[in-house]
């Protein structure tokens, strides 16, 4: 089994409808018109409220810029490069307030009832055996990654989602200065 791999500047931005950003979509499986899960990365230039999804759960980090401050159900929360990735319910208005200029940053979004997906930062080596079927991605940022999927090893270039459908018992593990793993249950 090989990696499928999307780079980020070979996909169109498509602008918001209020003008605050714009997003490129990495991943739509199994479709982009009816997907279960979305990996998608955005340019936020202006303060606004995120769009809603009901029925969807969502993990959001920041990759580049000041950070941001998420106001959400009586919770603000302020994330920036360093912070770990933040898992809230789609359905919940959320405010979105730049904290000193643009940002870029990583969503994952995930239909229920997929089940608990997981997004986590990496720094160094980490490793997995999966216990179950699942759909794995690292998105490599800046200085790129190593991944390996049982014995096979690929280097990723800075701004690179990789990503495949792994059976159980597999082991999976990434190598990087600074990537996201993200996993989400079949």
């Amino acid at each position: 089994m090989s990696w499928q791999l999307v780079r980020l500047q070979d996909l169109p931005a498509t602008p918001w409808r209020n003008g605050g950003g714009t997003t490129r979509e990495l991943l739509a499986w199994p479709h982009s018109a009816d997907w279960s899960c979305r990996f998608s990365v955005a340019e936020v230039t202006q303060n606004g409220p995120f769009s809603r999804f009901e029925g969807v759960q969502r993990w959001f980090a920041v990759l580049s810029g000041a950070g941001v401050r998420l106001t959400l159900a009586n919770q603000s929360v302020n994330l920036n490069c360093n912070s770990a990735p933040f898992h809230f319910d789609g359905a919940l208005p959320v405010e979105c307030d730049l904290l000193g200029g643009p940002t870029q940053d990583f969503n994952l979004m995930v239909r229920e009832p997929a089940g608990l997906a997981e997004m986590r930062r990496v720094s160094g080596l980490f490793k997995r055996t999966l216990e179950a079927s699942k759909l794995v991605a690292i998105f490599a940022m800046d200085k790129g990654a190593e991944v390996f999927f049982d014995e096979q090893i690929d280097t990723l270039p800075g701004g690179c989602l990789a990503w495949q459908l792994a059976p159980p018992g597999v082991v999976v593990s990434v190598n990087a200065a600074n990537a996201l793993w993200l996993e989400v249950p079949l």
